[in-house]
C-alpha cells in the first residue's frame, strides 16, 4: 500500500466513526454497474463541502486491493447489494488529489511532479516489470497491464483546481487536460475513472479535451442525485435523532432540486446544525462573501435585475449550455448564473430550466455581498422590510401601500414592473425580513388557480399566515375578491389559525402613489 497506489482505508474508517454519518454506500452499486463499460468515465461536480472527498475515500476503501475493508462495510447499505463481494478490494487504485500536486509542484510542472510521485510507488509494487525503464505514467501502466492484465481504478479529487486557481495560465490548463486524456482515454488498463470537482469538464470552443467523460453536475446529477447531498428522508431522521425542528432545518438548508429528488440539502450545514443544536450560516462561513460579490457585480445586461428578482423569491430562466466550464470565460449573464449554480449559490430546476436562491443560508450570503457597495438602494428596501411586515400584521393597509411605493422607488433603477410576475418579485423583496419566520411560496396551487404569494408561518411561529394577491393595473379590491372567490385559503393544508388576506395593486398611471392595498382577517380551522 502507498499514498497514491492502493491507499489505506483509514479516512473512510474515520468517516463511519464520526458522530454523524449518513450512509451513502449505495453509490458504490452505481459505480460497479459502470465498471468496464462505455460509461466508466465519471466526472461528478458539486459545490465545496458537499462530500466529494468523502465519496472518493469510500470508493478507495472499497476497491483497493491493498485493504481488507469487509468489516468496515458491515451493516452498511451496500453490503446487501448483489455486486458487493464481486468487486470488494479487487483492484489497484490510484488516488490523486490534484490540489496537493498544484501546491507542491514547481511552477508549471504539475503533471511532471505527479508522474514522478506515482511512478515511484509503482516501481515499488511492480519492480520486476518496470525495473531499469524510464517512462511516463501511461506507458508504465500499459506495461503493467500487458504483463499482468491487472486493471486500475482512478480516483481524482479536485480535478478542476488547475482551472480554478490558475485561470490566467491557459497553457498549463491545456497541458494538464492533454495529460489526463493521454492517461485515461482508450487505455485498456482503466476499469473505472471517477473524478470530482466543482466544475464540469473544461471546454475549448465547442469541444472537450476529455470527451469520454460522462458528466454529473448541479444542472443534472443523473444517477447520482441521491448522493449529491442529504435527502429529505435523511434529514427528517437526523432532526428526530437530534431533536431539531425539521421545518426550520428545511428553511435554512434545503433547496437543491433534481428530477427525482426535489429536496436535496447542504450536507455540511445540516451536520453542523445537528451537532451544535443551532441554525447558522455554516457552509457560507467557509468562504468569504467576496467570491460571490465578484460575480454579482459583473456588468452583464440584466444580471443585477435577475439577482434582485431571485431575492424576491422569483425564478430566472437560464441557458446553461453556453457555459465554458471555467471561472473566467463569460460571454453572457447566463454564463455567470450557470457558474453560480455550480458553486452552489443558486439552485437549478432542470425541468423548467430556471435558477433560484435555494435557502435562507444562501440568501444571507447574497445580502452580505450586496452590503459592501453598489446595491445601496436594494439594501434600503431590505432594511425597511421589517417595518413593512409589522404594518401588514397590524392591518395598516395605508402604511403598507406607502412602504411599497417607497420600495418601488428604491428598486426602480434595477427592477422594473411590467407584469404581475415582476410585481410579485418586488413584493417578495419588500417582505424580505418575513423569511425569518415564514416560508415564502410563489404561485401556490389552490385547485382554482394559483395564489401569487403565500407566507406560511413556520410551526413554532405564532404569527398569522399571509395570502397575497397582486394586480397590475387593476384594483386591490379585485385582488381580495379573487382570493375569496377562488378559495385560495383552502390550499393551506394543515394550517389552522389566523390568515391575513392581502390585496395589492399597482397602477402605472399614478406616478406618486401607484400602490394600493386592502387587508382583511379571517380564521381557518382544520
Amino acid at each position: 500500500m502507498g499514498f497514491y497506489l492502493n491507499p489505506k482505508n483509514k479516512s473512510f474508517w474515520e468517516s463511519i466513526r464520526s458522530k454523524i454519518y449518513v450512509d451513502k454506500t449505495l453509490l458504490i452499486a452505481c459505480t460497479n454497474e459502470l465498471m468496464n463499460t462505455r460509461e466508466k468515465f465519471i466526472c461528478v461536480s458539486r459545490p465545496r463541502r458537499f462530500g466529494k472527498s468523502m465519496t472518493l475515500e469510500m470508493l478507495a476503501a472499497y476497491y483497493s486491493c491493498g485493504c481488507d475493508s469487509a468489516d468496515l462495510f458491515k451493516g452498511l447499505k451496500i453490503e446487501c447489494n448483489k455486486t458487493f463481494q464481486e468487486h470488494l478490494n479487487q483492484y489497484d487504485v490510484i488516488f490523486l488529489n490534484m490540489q496537493q500536486f498544484l501546491i507542491e509542484a514547481p511552477s508549471g510542472k504539475v503533471t511532471a511532479y505527479l508522474e514522478q510521485e506515482v511512478i515511484e510507488e509503482l516501481n515499488e509494487e511492480y519492480e520486476e516489470i518496470l525495473k531499469g525503464r524510464a517512462m511516463g505514467l501511461a506507458a508504465a501502466l500499459r506495461k503493467i497491464y500487458t504483463r499482468t492484465e491487472r486493471q486500475f481504478i482512478f480516483l481524482i479529487d479536485e480535478w478542476d483546481c488547475v482551472m480554478r486557481e490558475r485561470q490566467e495560465s491557459e497553457a498549463l490548463q491545456k497541458q494538464y487536460l492533454d495529460f489526463l486524456r493521454n492517461l485515461l482515454k482508450d487505455q485498456p488498463y482503466v476499469a473505472l475513472a471517477y473524478m470530482t470537482g466543482i466544475l464540469p469538464v473544461k471546454k475549448y470552443g465547442q469541444h472537450s479535451a476529455l470527451n469520454m467523460f460522462w458528466e454529473y453536475s448541479m444542472t443534472d446529477q443523473g444517477i447520482f442525485e441521491e448522493y449529491t447531498g442529504f435527502t429529505e428522508d435523511e434529514v427528517r431522521e437526523l432532526c428526530a435523532q437530534y431533536d431539531m425542528d425539521y421545518d426550520k432545518t428545511s428553511n435554512w438548508y434545503d433547496g437543491y432540486r433534481f428530477r427525482q429528488f426535489r429536496h436535496v440539502y447542504n450536507p455540511r450545514s445540516v451536520v453542523a446544525a445537528m451537532k451544535s443544536h443551532h441554525f447558522s450560516n455554516y457552509w457560507t462561513s467557509t468562504e468569504t462573501y467576496e467570491a460571490l460579490k465578484i460575480y454579482m457585480d459583473m456588468d452583464f445586461d440584466g444580471l443585477r435585475s435577475d439577482v434582485v428578482q431571485m431575492l424576491g423569491g422569483g425564478r430566472i430562466k437560464v441557458n446553461t449550455r453556453s457555459f465554458q466550464n471555467d471561472m473566467c470565460s463569460f460571454e453572457t449573464k447566463d454564463d455567470v448564473l450557470t457558474l453560480l449554480i455550480h458553486l452552489g449559490y443558486l439552485g437549478y430546476d432542470s425541468e423548467t430550466e430556471e435558477a433560484f436562491i435555494p435557502n435562507k443560508e444562501i440568501i444571507g450570503e447574497f445580502e452580505n455581498a450586496m452590503s459592501v457597495g453598489g446595491w445601496a438602494n436594494i439594501m434600503h428596501v431590505l432594511k425597511a422590510s421589517e417595518r413593512l411586515l409589522e404594518d401588514t400584521l397590524r392591518g395598516d393597509a395605508g402604511s403598507v401601500a406607502e412602504a411599497l411605493d417607497q420600495a418601488h422607488m428604491e428598486a426602480a433603477s434595477i427592477l422594473t414592473y411590467n407584469d404581475e410576475n415582476s410585481l410579485g418579485c418586488a413584493i417578495g423583496l419588500a417582505y424580505y425580513s418575513a423569511r425569518k419566520d415564514y416560508r415564502l411560496i410563489r404561485e401556490l396551487p389552490t385547485g382554482r388557480g394559483f395564489a401569487d404569494i403565500v407566507f406560511l408561518p413556520l410551526p413554532s411561529v405564532t404569527k398569522p399566515a399571509l395570502v397575497v394577491e397582486l394586480k397590475y393595473d387593476k384594483s386591490a379590491d379585485t385582488a381580495i375578491r379573487q382570493i375569496k372567490d377562488r378559495n385560495y385559503t383552502k390550499a393551506l393544508e394543515g394550517y389552522a389559525g389566523e390568515i391575513l388576506l392581502v390585496g395589492i395593486s399597482y397602477d402605472k398611471s399614478k406616478e406618486k402613489k401607484p400602490h394600493s392595498c386592502i387587508i382583511e382577517r379571517l380564521e381557518k380551522t382544520q
